[in-house]
């Protein structure tokens, strides 16, 4: 008997042996079993993965001795006929080379005839998106009501290229690839019955490089065997079909992780020199990096079925880099892999990207930033220590003398709107980074200078000693007398406020309904920051504040009485509590800025002076 190729010698014979399509298997298993047989069936999936294996099975299925049939013998001669592709009643027809319009009637003929030894006449066309549309036209009639004793099975890779009425009445089964693992697995099974010594991991590298095709797999094992004898080595993989080891890969992503360029470059130097496909280096250094943000997430996922030393390479790594920088990490690569499929110089993309992405891991981004100002709010009077740049977890607070890390700009500056804390701390933040911020025209610039990290004591505020009070309206009245004289401008809010309760150190003021404005207002942070400032200062406590608006609070009416109308009792006005409001001043808007405690501690961690304009 002639040589046999191993993608023919172990091609599937039974549902059993079909690898990797188990929605497949089981939906005609079920239709079989209960009777309920299409006219017309569509495998879709790409080449490799079982197609017409799966159509074979199925005819044999229909076709078999007391059929249809799940558990029937392959080994019987109707089957194997059909197996070897001579059974009368299944006729296989490539659409690529019959796809005219006379084709197709010849087909419509056939279909009369009766079968001649099964109960169906099968008609199984590859390729079927090749077929021409006056074709797929021709066959309509015919695929919608055929004769009780025919089936169609249609196979093709582009369902695309289908017209949806050929579509519309068929039943599609969607072929998946086929897993990388099970195909290694399946390899081996090969190798053990061929007596071939087949390494596990060179089984990975060959289940890698067929891309879920259990066909090109088998193909690769065969070329392999023909070029190496008896044993098979991973080496061996690498050098016949140009793929690159798992362990290169790795040591790349460590190089370019740890910021060691030069050995990243020469390991490219090295893949390019041996004739590696640099595409496909990309490719799988992005795939890379994919695993890395799985096992961020979930270690478990990420390992499964994959080799010990590549496990224990994963798992180091996934704890050099931040989710944060990793996704920076792969948006560079994917746009470098989109380039070089174009490119000319593919290497020169290639070793640019590495160069930028070992660039990108030593700058800092604008969550560092952020998250060293917040540490160093949160944590006062201490503040972070270390650098901005890095992957994550807390801030580590000092006490005493600290060393505030402040990035070098030339100089950089920010128009930013008074009164708007939040706009300045953003624009302090954006100053630092030397990234431009803009907002809205304002008669102030943050002008951030060049300055070398300084060692500055954090001070510690002394308050002076005063009588500690119970809040009532009393000392509600002296906090806000006192507050509009500082601050005029939300002083005015506060004189629409009355004292309701207090709850705790937790001093509750109420505003009508018609003055809801003014309760947002007060509440706002800086607001609420400054009147609670002065409030301990007043009563000697520290008192939060916290603003109702009721329906009750209505503003007390002004009635005036009629002059003369003696014995008649006439409403009392009851004035209202009157705040000498004075007019803001630019000296004063820019006083009440700066005596904002964000504002401050972000001019102190940004070594960032005020200039007041006009």
């Amino acid at each position: 008997m002639s040589y046999q190729v191993f993608a023919r010698k172990y091609r599937p014979k039974t549902f059993e042996d079909v690898l990797g399509q188990d929605h497949v298997v089981r939906t005609l298993k079920n239709a079989i079993t209960q009777n309920r047989l299409a006219h017309a069936y569509l495998f879709v999936g790409p080449r490799g993965t079982g197609k017409t294996s799966t159509s074979r099975i199925f005819a044999k299925a229909l076709n078999c001795t007391g059929g249809p049939r799940v558990d029937f013998d392959p080994d019987e001669d109707v089957c194997v006929e059909i197996a070897e592709g001579r059974s009368l009643d299944v006729t296989e027809i490539d659409g690529a080379s019959n796809n005219g319009v006379d084709d197709v009637r010849a087909l419509r003929e056939s279909v009369n005839y009766a079968p001649a030894r099964g109960q169906f006449r099968i008609y199984y066309i590859d390729e079927v998106h090749m077929l021409s549309t006056s074709a797929f036209n021709a066959l309509l009639k015919t695929l919608e009501e055929p004769p009780a004793h025919v089936k169609f099975i249609f196979a093709t890779t582009e369902a695309h290229k289908i017209l949806p009425t050929i579509l519309s009445r068929c039943q599609r089964f969607d072929l998946r690839k086929i897993p990388a693992p099970m195909i290694a697995k399946h390899l081996l099974h090969i190798a053990e019955l061929e007596r071939v010594e087949l390494e596990p991991l060179a089984a990975h590298a060959i289940a890698a490089g067929a891309d879920g095709g259990m066909r090109d797999a088998q193909s690769m094992l065969d070329q392999l065997v023909a070029f190496c004898g008896s044993r098979i080595a991973e080496q061996d993989v690498l050098d016949v079909f140009g793929f690159t080891s798992h362990q290169s890969i790795g040591g790349l992503c460590g190089a370019i992780l740890s910021g060691r360029s030069a050995e990243a470059l020469d390991r490219v130097c090295q893949e390019a020199e041996q004739g590696r496909d640099l595409t496909r280096l990309l490719t799988d250094l992005i795939f890379h990096l994919r695993n890395l943000m799985v096992h961020q997430v979930d270690p478990e996922i990420a390992m499964r079925d994959m080799p010990p030393e590549t496990a224990a390479m994963l798992s180091e790594q996934a704890g050099q880099i931040s989710r944060e920088k990793l996704l920076l990490l792969i948006d560079q690569f994917a746009e470098v892999e989109s380039t070089m499929k174009w490119a000319l110089n593919k290497r020169l993309y290639l070793e640019v990207g590495i160069i930028r992405a070992t660039q990108l891991l030593g700058e800092s981004t604008l969550s560092d930033v952020i998250l060293a100002l917040r540490g160093s709010l949160e944590g006062a009077p201490g503040l972070p220590v270390g650098g901005l740049g890095g992957g994550g977890g807390g801030a580590v607070v000092a006490r005493g003398p600290v060393e505030v890390p402040v990035r070098k700009v030339e100089r950089a500056e920010v128009p930013v709107k008074m009164g708007s804390m939040a706009d300045a701390v953003r624009a302090a933040v954006g100053a630092g980074r030397g990234v431009p911020v803009v907002a809205a025209s304002v008669p102030a610039v943050v002008v951030v200078e060049r300055k070398e990290p300084v060692r500055e004591p954090v001070e510690e505020v002394v308050r002076p000693e005063v009588a500690v009070r119970v809040p009532d309206a009393a000392l509600w009245e002296e906090i806000r007398a006192e507050f509009s004289r500082r601050m005029p401008m939300q002083g005015a809010f506060a004189a629409e406020a009355v004292f309701l309760r207090t709850d705790g150190r937790t001093v509750v003021i109420g505003f009508p309904e018609s003055q809801a404005t003014a309760s947002q207002s007060l509440m706002r942070p800086a607001a609420k920051a400054s009147l609670e400032r002065v409030a301990a200062e007043v009563s000697g406590q520290d008192l939060v504040f916290r603003a109702e608006v009721r329906a009750d609070l209505v503003p007390v009416p002004l009635v005036e009485a009629t002059a003369g109308q003696a014995g008649v009792e006439v409403p009392v006005a009851v004035p209202e509590p009157k705040v000498e409001v004075t007019a803001a001043t630019p000296e004063t808007v820019m006083a009440e800025f700066m005596d904002d405690p964000l504002i401050r501690e972000a001019l102190k961690v940004f070594e960032a002076t005020v200039i007041g304009g006009k």
